[in-house]
């Protein structure tokens, strides 16, 4: 998730680092914290019977040292100390969106993807992340794959000594941020929601949304005989199956996609056709006739049958901010007890899907060394600083000034042993638009202490393209200058392009690699960084120089 926001990117002063013991979290931004939402659980009980029994069971414990072998499992078993001892954090960088051919038969720019990865290879990197789109690979009719592209480009990773992270895309590519590509959902899938639109996620007005197929369908056989889930198990299960020579030892990590961009959220702030723009508080997405008999459904069951009529009246839209509703502002009806039992509804189906999806992807990768799985979540930071907190409600995230909706999330994926990807980690709340109260950090700060809460690891990326050092330094402060047991696992680097490989870019990417990789990074001397930085760009500048100009193209 990203906002193509210009005020957004804007450079500012490095902030100091923070003082040695002040770690409320499992990492801290380095600028001067501001209040995160209260902790506490806030159950009516209506709400209480909407849970998950499962809700109860301690979460698995993942190590983070593990996710780090399987990253960079050295060549040689007497050097494994030594290879542990040095890595920090490990940086990956995401792919191009259109790497693979919309065929699926081979990749786009071979020469451009070859110079890239030698690149990377000599900067540092640990791996890279490559969406297998769905609407790619099994675009030609219901079980018929082609991961022939995909296969190439993990033979040019493994040759280039590289890693990667693959994230199964059920999602249509277009209409959000960042997408310079348009990747339908597979043809014989589209047609399916043709016939029957309730396949759709839709909002109050009846408009349908095609990114993602509505978690209310998940159990329906509506897909030429087969369920979403099991569409999704069997995709999973024949990537295995194909990239079996790499799995383990190239593929590190399997991300699964769970809604719109890839994350576990609702389509709520849908940017095609100018739906939505930010800072709006968006829409809840509840509409389909298959969410409303499930909305029917809890409401009978707490004796409120009133309730599961629709969602709330008084929600406002898209481009509305809390304070325009009767529902979001301050004392509105998010906090009253028809809100909470919506609330805690609209979330729980959101909990239920990832837990489905979780479900089958733990019966496809577990078995497999090496490999962990992994969910990303939105961040929403914009009107965080509010009581409701609109625009994490309308995504499905049951977080206000009184609930923790995080902590809901991280104990789901620790059942599962999955690691939670996180946005917007080089955020800095002073660089946001101060009126929309954006917390970026606070945020942040809440969602790493629901993962520490768990047991579970945490990955970041960047929510938008970041060349300069302010931006890095935010990364590093967040990530890499904690004690061993309190780093991030991985970072995600948004994302190889032309921008990347631009002279200046490329040699502050190289000393941001250097520095998130080493431990101890407080005792690196930036200025030795530099030089280090200086030598590979320029040892890499043919390479470099090739890979720019034929992404350009």
């Amino acid at each position: 998730m990203a906002l193509n926001l210009t005020h957004q990117t804007g450079a500012a002063a490095i902030t100091a680092t923070p003082p040695t013991g002040a770690r409320a979290a499992v990492f801290a931004a380095s600028a001067t914290g501001t209040a995160t939402s209260g902790a506490t659980m806030v159950r009516s009980g209506s709400a209480q019977s909407l849970r998950l029994q499962t809700q109860t069971v301690e979460p698995a414990q993942p190590q983070p040292s593990d996710f780090h072998h399987a990253m960079a499992a050295p060549a040689h078993p007497d050097v494994a100390a030594v290879e542990d001892r040095k890595v920090g954090v490990p940086v990956f960088v995401m792919m191009p969106l259109d790497t693979v051919r919309k065929d699926g038969s081979a990749l786009n720019r071979r020469k451009a993807v070859q110079a890239s990865l030698a690149a990377l290879k000599s900067a540092g990197a640990a791996g890279i992340m490559v969406d297998v789109w769905w609407g790619i690979a099994e675009a030609e009719g219901p079980g018929q794959y082609n991961f022939a592209g995909y296969i190439e480009l993990m033979e040019m990773a493994k040759k280039a000594g590289l890693k990667v992270q693959a994230v199964m895309s059920f999602h249509q590519c277009g209409g959000n941020v960042g997408d310079s590509v348009n990747i339908p959902l597979p043809r014989w899938a589209t047609e399916e929601i043709d016939k029957d639109q309730d396949l759709a996620y839709t909002d109050r007005c009846g408009r349908r949304n095609y990114e993602y197929i509505s978690l209310g369908a998940d159990k329906l056989p509506a897909l030429k005989g087969r369920t979403p889930i099991q569409c999704y198990a069997d995709f999973m299960r024949a990537f295995r199956d194909h990239m079996a020579p790499y799995m383990g030892s190239t593929i590190c990590e399997i991300q699964v996609g769970m809604g719109p961009a890839g994350e576990l959220r609702y389509p709520s702030y849908p940017e095609s056709n100018g739906t939505w723009s930010f800072p709006g508080i968006g829409e809840f997405q509840c509409y389909d006739r298959y969410m409303l008999a499930s909305l029917r459904a809890a409401a009978d069951a707490v004796g409120k049958p009133e309730w599961g009529c629709a969602g709330p009246g008084d929600s406002g839209s898209y481009n509305q901010w809390p304070e325009d509703t009767n529902f979001f502002r301050r004392e509105g009806g998010w906090n009253t007890e028809y809100g909470k039992f919506f609330m805690s509804w609209y979330s729980q189906m959101l909990l239920e899907h990832g837990d489905r999806i979780l479900s089958a992807a733990s019966s496809v990768y577990t078995g497999v060394p090496g490999v962990k799985v992994s969910v990303k979540v939105a961040g929403i930071h914009w009107h965080y600083g509010t009581r409701s907190h609109a625009p994490e409600l309308t995504a499905g995230y049951y977080n206000t000034r009184n609930h923790d909706g995080y902590q809901p999330i991280a104990r789901m994926l620790g059942r599962h042993g999955a690691v939670l990807n996180f946005t917007c980690v080089e955020m800095r709340d002073h660089e946001q638009p101060q009126d929309a109260q954006c917390l970026p950090e606070a945020l942040v700060r809440q969602v790493a202490n629901a993962a520490k809460e768990a047991g579970i690891g945490l990955a970041g990326e960047n929510a938008l393209p970041r060349y300069d050092e302010t931006a890095h330094d935010q990364v590093i402060a967040t990530a890499a200058e904690k004690a061993e047991e309190e780093r991030m696992v991985a970072f995600t680097y948004l994302r190889m392009g032309p921008d990347l490989f631009q002279p200046d870019n490329w040699r502050r990417f190289a000393a941001f690699v250097k520095r998130m990789t080493e431990t101890g990074v407080r005792d690196v001397c930036r200025e030795q960084v530099e030089r280090e930085a200086q030598g590979v760009a320029h040892a890499t500048q043919p390479l470099v120089h090739e890979a720019a100009a034929a992404l350009a193209n």
